[in-house]
């Protein structure tokens, strides 16, 4: 790397808060301020998470410094180029050392956690079954149409669930290549799953496992190794690096054993015409063997400086704070008694900070848009793309329809959806405090304007 970029990191990560001082990283968008409907600014809090984080200024700051020196990966011999392929590979060590990778483990770059399962659901060998909770987001329940699949009932604690694991892996025949995938963190509920137990159990039955990270990574130090998983899969997007790139890392064996995923430059180590008129090609057997195309490297460099960022912090201080406001949160929501927290292991379950909730008497769509318009404050509401998991927790009665519902759904369930707040390393202590004193307001008092639905969306009416 050239010495303008050695520089420009060694002053972002000087200037970086100090997390032992228990406040927030610094990230992009801290200052933005959003008109409210009852009249004047505020300061946006973002409290969705779970579907972007926004981007930490220390990456931030590294993709501004590298910009300059962007190039093509792999292909040219100029200086950038030459540049931004050590970049590259620089950057996929930096994230096998964040995720404490066995030797052996291929690091590949994918643009999300969706691409990275599709891309290992591509991988899989003939004849392998795949086992899968209800629970999953749609990213870790949908990819494997190639493969014959089990999905497992939601179970209501983490030795549940081990448990029928077990008894799955067991019955199953015939007896050949299996995979399980699982999440680390719910997108839903936030509840920590039993990964180490389940990998244990996969391994003990002759299965494989994958853990979807996408949850999990932006909280928590996860380990390969520790957790003794085959395959992991995160997102840029949510690890505060949002530049359109994800991760799949793990065992090398069936993705080279695999075709390419995509076929085209960079896949291939060599191609030659035959004399039949056909091509013949001889595919890498790195991680490039599934990277073909034009890398990235922008999205992937923002990838390794939010790891070595995160690292720096100290995933102990960032956890730690985090449940002090996780704490807050669902201290708060308990004094309401209109409000009633999704969870599929009870309240005592470790969580990272994602909740979701309903309120009695408001369609959710209709509480999201007020806590947006009243009170600049950004949470989700839906099914969060883990429909058979909301739906479990919520039961089949739809919610009262209020002044805004959801008509693009089925009938029946057209307000059946809840309330998701999420956050993380960079969200301030006020953005919490207000959004637990907006949700008792509206529920004592009501909202302040009026609302209609807009092509599906609950809206302010003007």
């Amino acid at each position: 790397m050239s010495a303008s970029l050695n520089t420009a990191t060694a002053t972002t990560v000087a200037t970086a808060q100090d997390p032992a001082c228990a406040e927030p990283l610094a990230v992009l968008g801290r200052d933005v301020t959003v008109p409210l409907v009852t009249g004047g600014e505020v300061t946006y809090a973002a409290l969705d998470y779970a579907a972007s984080a926004p981007a930490l200024q220390r990456v931030w700051d590294d993709v501004a410094a590298y910009a300059p020196y962007y190039g093509s990966v792999h292909r040219g011999a100029g200086y950038l180029s030459q540049l931004s392929t050590d970049l590259f590979e620089q950057s996929r060590a930096t994230v096998a050392d964040f995720l404490d990778c066995r030797p052996g483990d291929q690091v590949v770059f994918t643009r999300s956690t969706t691409d990275s399962l599709n891309l290992l659901a591509a991988a899989l060998p003939a004849d392998c079954q795949v086992f899968v909770f209800e629970t999953e987001h749609h990213a870790s329940l949908l990819p494997w149409t190639h493969a014959q699949v089990t999905y497992l009932n939601a179970p209501r604690t983490p030795a549940e669930a081990v448990a029928t694991l077990e008894r799955a892996l067991a019955d199953r025949e015939p007896y050949g290549p299996a995979l399980v995938c699982v999440t680390g963190a719910s997108n839903v509920t936030g509840e920590l799953w039993p990964v180490k137990e389940l990998a244990a159990a996969a391994h003990a039955h002759g299965a494989r496992i994958v853990l979807d990270a996408a949850q999990l990574a932006p909280h928590h130090p996860v380990s390969v190794r520790d957790l003794d998983v085959d395959w992991v899969a995160f997102s840029g997007h949510k690890l505060y690096a949002p530049f359109g790139s994800g991760v799949l890392a793990g065992r090398a064996d069936w993705l080279q054993e695999a075709e390419p995923y995509l076929a085209g430059g960079g896949a291939s180590r060599k191609v030659s015409r035959r004399e039949d008129g056909g091509v013949d090609v001889e595919w890498h057997t790195t991680a490039a063997r599934h990277e073909a195309g034009s890398p990235n490297v922008i999205g992937v460099y923002s990838i390794a400086s939010a790891c070595r960022a995160l690292t720096e912090a100290g995933f102990d201080a960032l956890v730690a704070r985090e449940q002090q406001l996780v704490t807050r949160v669902r201290e708060g929501l308990a004094e309401v008694p209109a409000v009633r927290v999704l969870s599929l292991f009870g309240d005592d379950a470790p969580r990272v900070g994602v909740i979701s909730f309903v309120v009695d008497g408001w369609n959710s769509s209709h509480f999201a848009a007020a806590l947006s318009a009243e009170y600049g404050i950004g949470v989700r509401d839906g099914l969060f793309c883990a429909h058979p998991l909301v739906r479990t927790l919520l039961g089949s009665e739809p919610q009262a329809q209020g002044e805004c519902g959801a008509p693009e759904a089925a009938p029946g369930e057209r307000s059946l959806n809840a309330i998701r707040v999420s956050f993380g390393a960079g969200t301030p202590d006020e953005h919490v405090e207000r959004f637990v004193r907006a949700v008792k307001e509206l529920v004592t008092d009501g909202a302040k304007w009026q609302y209609r639905t807009e092509e599906g969306r609950c809206v302010p009416a003007v």
